[in-house]
């Protein structure tokens, strides 16, 4: 997690290449219990209060936030509805869901709070792809999302099925050394 709120200073990466939402579908797939909520959400909002106070200089809190988060508590939700032994390409796919949610999600709370947009289904095609003047277009936005989505949860749950299939066989080297001592006590206990 440190790591992860380190990764979110300004220039460290591109803009929206970030492991943000493959971490909140991740922490919901792999975190037990309450810690796939707070823990992944508490540093995010740690992480966005620094920033915001310190680095830009805005809000603490803006309205955008609360819609942010509402949909990060939705990635976790749907990280719930896999498991550990889901297989990989499921958990990639759902990864990537969750980024698609994301930005139609937020984009579209944009496109009816920004009234720079006209509320009509070609204003908000263009909250989807063009986005607001002195931003980058969103459609770049969401060009990086997918990618840095792809990318961190194929890291995150590949790293996890590298691990799972590493304990079968040291749990299996476990259970041949008791054997191993038996045998050699048997023959012993035997003799007399």
């Amino acid at each position: 997690m440190v790591v992860f709120a380190i990764s979110r200073y300004p220039g460290l990466m591109p803009s929206n290449f970030s492991a943000t939402y493959a971490l909140m579908f991740c922490a919901g797939v792999y975190f037990p219990g309450r810690l796939a909520w707070w823990l992944p959400v508490a540093t995010m909002f740690v992480t966005d209060l620094l920033l915001n106070g310190l680095y830009y200089h805005v809000s603490l809190v803006v309205p955008e936030t609360l819609g942010n988060y509402a949909v990060y508590a939705l990635l976790v939700w749907l990280g719930r509805r896999f498991s550990a032994r889901s297989p990989f390409l499921a958990l990639l796919g759902g990864g990537i869901l969750g980024a698609l949610l994301f930005y139609f999600v937020t984009n579209t709370i944009s496109w009816l709070s920004d009234p720079a947009y006209a509320k009509t289904l070609a204003g908000w095609i263009i909250a989807l792809t063009k986005g607001s003047a002195g931003w980058p277009q969103t459609w770049e936005f969401f060009r990086n999302s997918m990618l840095s989505t792809g990318l961190f949860t194929g890291l995150f749950a590949g790293a996890m099925k590298l691990l799972e299939a590493a304990e079968p066989a040291e749990a299996e080297a476990k259970a041949e050394e008791p054997a191993g001592e038996k045998s050699e006590e048997q023959p012993e206990e035997a003799k007399a």
